[in-house]
């Protein structure tokens, strides 16, 4: 059997990268940026008051540090106000949080600062006529200088970063309505079998709901792709051969479900062949051992097929399909993140083969330590098991028990709720 190290690398090898596209910025929410995007304006625009107060020269507030001053507020400048004031020595203007500064103007006295904290009449939109400064500012104080955030020149989001709400907003600053980023690798998910049957219909004797086109469809989307589920495909084989040629026109990875094991199995992989080489194979990991992938079409489109049975196809799905999507938006960081756990009940495990044991990640609230609580049997059909699972108990090739309290890796499946 080949290690499931051995068959990662195959995988990953294949990856089809699609060429970064310039997208709105509301659009580039999740993406890598693919390119350095200089300001080409500063950040803030205009000195600006950072607090609500008085703009005043620091110079003519500095002996309030023995005893008050006085200055006489001489107006009021409101934040978007695109009048020019110029502040006279020995003068004060009531300012607002982002309003400009008037000229000559290097500090703000915020109100607490000022006799204006006693007079909470005045800290709206009441005039006075007078100040009185009881504290000190020193220059800058209170200010948000212009450039402060970012200076033209400067790179506001680099190449490689991660697109989410922050660099949206900074994009949006500096004056970007569009960014080049790494677009979501197109997946197409399709299923075959005989016994197959879609959500429409009530399933006879002997068949089955189609379940894994619309679970593999939903574990691509979590995975960061753009996805079509293709459905159900005919086991014709030149029905077939045209609905995996159809998705490899569309797609830069291709996720078949079923056509791995029995007559049906060798009848897909035949069909398959016709477009290229497709290794069916045993991987030394459970569930989901045998599963078959190759590079198909002129493209060499990287393609799975993967077990008809919905917990074998997902464990597999999270092992190898969901690495290569990650490195074909350009992440750095392909696997889901592991911790080691406590069991709380013993594991076993077939020799020779990794288990993905399907689990329930805690943690000790007195100690902080992770506890993990292997969920139902291991049969590859029970479904619900997985749905109640936030994580994947990962029981080493050469081990085949583990008894309670024995420390064990475990990989997240989802946040813990």
């Amino acid at each position: 059997m080949r290690t499931v190290e051995a068959q990662l690398r195959r995988v990953l090898d294949a990856a089809v990268r699609p060429a970064p596209i310039r997208v709105d910025i509301s659009s580039a929410q999740g993406l890598l940026c693919a390119e350095e995007v200089v300001a080409d304006r500063a950040l803030p625009g205009f000195d600006q008051a950072a607090v609500d107060g008085f703009a005043v020269r620091s110079v003519d507030v500095r002996a309030a540090a023995e005893e008050p001053v006085e200055l006489p507020v001489v107006g009021e400048v409101a934040v978007g106000s695109r009048q020019a004031h110029r502040l006279q020595p020995g003068q004060a203007v009531r300012v607002a949080t982002g309003a400009p500064l008037p000229t000559l103007a290097d500090a703000v006295a915020p109100y607490d600062h000022t006799d204006a904290a006693d007079d909470p009449g005045h800290r709206g939109t009441g005039h006075r006529a007078r100040l009185t400064v009881k504290t000190p500012v020193p220059s800058a104080g209170w200010v948000r200088r212009v450039g402060e955030d970012v200076a033209p020149g400067d790179v506001a989001v680099r190449r490689g970063a991660a697109v989410g709400p922050a660099q949206v907003g900074l994009l949006a600053a500096v004056g970007r309505t569009k960014v080049l980023v790494h677009p979501r690798p197109r997946v197409s998910v399709l299923a075959v079998g005989d016994e197959l049957v879609d959500l429409d219909r009530t399933p006879g004797t002997g068949q089955v709901v189609d379940v894994n086109s619309y679970a593999l469809a939903a574990a691509a989307a979590d995975a960061g792709a753009e996805v079509t589920r293709l459905g159900i495909a005919s086991t014709e084989p030149a029905a077939l051969r045209e609905a995996v040629e159809s998705a490899m026109a569309r797609s830069e990875i291709v996720v078949i479900a079923g056509g791995v094991g029995g007559r049906l199995g060798e009848d897909v992989q035949d069909t398959l062949s016709e477009l290229g080489p497709v290794d069916v194979s045993r991987v030394a990991m459970h569930p989901g051992s045998v599963q078959g992938f190759g590079r198909l079409g002129s493209e060499e489109i990287p393609t799975f097929l993967l077990p008809a049975n919905p917990v074998s196809a997902l464990v597999v799905f999270e092992v190898l399909v969901r690495p290569l999507i990650r490195l074909t938006l350009g992440k750095q960081e392909l696997h889901r993140r592991e911790v080691t756990a406590a069991l709380l009940s013993p594991v076993a495990s077939p020799p020779g083969r990794r288990s993905y044991v399907r689990g329930r990640l805690l943690r000790d609230r007195a100690s902080g330590e992770y506890l993990a609580q292997p969920l139902g049997s291991s049969g590859s059909h029970l479904l619900s098991s997985l749905a109640e699972a936030n994580a994947l108990i990962l029981v080493d090739e050469d081990t085949t028990e583990l008894g309670m309290d024995a420390p064990v890796r475990v990989s997240f499946l989802a946040p813990r709720s």
